[in-house]
């Protein structure tokens, strides 16, 4: 593509004479503009992609992938045995959910309280991988199952004792009153997730029931897949064994969420890519300088038999160059602080006393990264291509060179 001849004049035309110093630094401008974009553009869809996964993570680890409600339609065995003999890779739990409020020591807080068969596969794996303190086996009738945030915000801990009331309503004497009863706290989760800690008490299937004035019939089937990324596609299969009953999965429930990250994703990179951009100008300024410089050196090129196709790729080259190692810079210096990210969060943090990235804000207890090399490679073609043509605009300028002028003033 490129002749020796070629790379010799580009390369000597990337290092400049003493006396050329203003077009060194316009070239040290380039290269850093463009490595610090690329860089930049890494690091932030390196942590969004890093966000959005361990909140996927976090959120499927919490939730069931998909949940069947009865709605007003009894859920009978027959149907579940028809689901476990078609789907065979799925694991079916029952649950009942509602929300409720915490009375203890005069403080009082909206909840919603899940009812759960702990000898359930998925609630053992859950409770085993998020125990602070506790344990799942004193988890009985009567005993509840409280969040790291909620305890610390009502001042509770293992053994204490609570008042859940829900909207249910029981007659009394003085006429119908909301539905309380005491629970002993059996348990104590941390998950990480702020919100949820927060906001969910674990009791045990039966007294959810009976708190809530509800039957077995009215029991919400959960199901947990082997891979939940599918859960939509199960979801449209299983609406078909029975359409009185509403299905819904975990990506039903978070869905304006990926949505609102996917945006601002997408609108993260265009603006980023807006860096690169105008780093790329410093190319077209500091080629048009050369050029205009080189003018002598081009005319004499031209008398030796150089083409203007030949010249033109002499000068291209040169910014091409500059472009294609800032490219490669930049994607080594963000994959560096990518992977570093969370400890300079700590420094930067310590030494400016502030916190960034709050975890009661962004659901995170440390700033997550996921590298993703395609991509990587996207915004390595990306960056080659914004310099390609700014590097080819002003080279485009020597065919319009007037060799026999430029020797004869010179």
């Amino acid at each position: 593509m490129f002749t020796r001849a070629e790379r010799l004049i580009s390369l000597r035309n990337l290092r400049p004479k003493k006396k050329e110093g203003f077009l060194k630094v316009i070239s040290i401008f380039s290269f850093l503009g463009i490595m610090l974009g690329v860089a930049i553009l890494i690091i932030v869809m390196s942590v969004m992609n890093g966000f959005k996964t361990d909140l996927t993570k976090k959120i499927l680890g919490l939730n069931p992938h998909v949940v069947i409600q009865p709605n007003s339609f009894q859920i009978d065995k027959r149907y579940i045995s028809k689901l476990k003999k078609d789907f065979e890779d799925i694991t079916i739990s029952k649950s009942y959910s509602g929300e409720g409020i915490v009375i203890s020591n005069d403080k009082a807080k909206g909840v919603i309280l899940k009812g759960i068969d702990k000898s359930e596969k998925n609630i053992i794996e859950f409770f085993r991988n998020f125990t602070s303190q506790g344990d799942l086996n004193n988890f009985n009738i009567n005993k509840v199952f409280i969040g790291s945030e909620l305890a610390f915000n009502l001042n509770l801990k293992k053994d204490d004792t609570i008042n859940l009331m829900t909207s249910s309503f029981v007659g009394t004497p003085l006429g119908n009153l909301p539905k309380q009863e005491n629970f002993k706290v059996a348990g104590i989760f941390n998950t990480g997730f702020i919100e949820f800690d927060q906001n969910v008490i674990f009791i045990n299937i039966e007294d959810a029931l009976s708190i809530f004035n509800k039957d077995d019939k009215d029991q919400n089937i959960e199901i947990y897949l082997e891979d939940p990324l599918k859960a939509n596609f199960y979801k449209e299969s299983i609406q078909k064994l029975n359409e009185n009953y509403f299905i819904y999965t975990w990506s039903d429930l978070n869905k304006s969420l990926f949505s609102a990250l996917k945006v601002e994703r997408n609108v993260m990179f265009i603006i980023l890519s807006l860096i690169i951009i105008v780093a790329a100008f410093n190319i077209i300024s500091g080629l048009t300088i050369l050029i205009k410089n080189k003018t002598k050196e081009i005319a004499i090129l031209k008398t030796l038999g150089f083409t203007n196709r030949s010249i033109k790729k002499t000068f291209f080259l040169t910014g091409l160059t500059i472009g294609f190692f800032a490219t490669l810079s930049g994607i080594l210096l963000g994959i560096l602080f990518s992977v570093n990210i969370e400890k300079i969060r700590n420094l930067l943090s310590k030494v400016f006393d502030l916190e960034i990235f709050p975890s009661d804000i962004y659901f995170l207890d440390e700033l997550p990264y996921e590298i993703n090399f395609y991509s990587i490679l996207i915004i390595f073609i990306i960056s080659l291509i914004i310099s390609a043509i700014a590097s080819y605009l002003p080279a485009t300028k020597i065919s319009k060179m007037n060799t026999f002028r430029a020797l004869r003033y010179e």
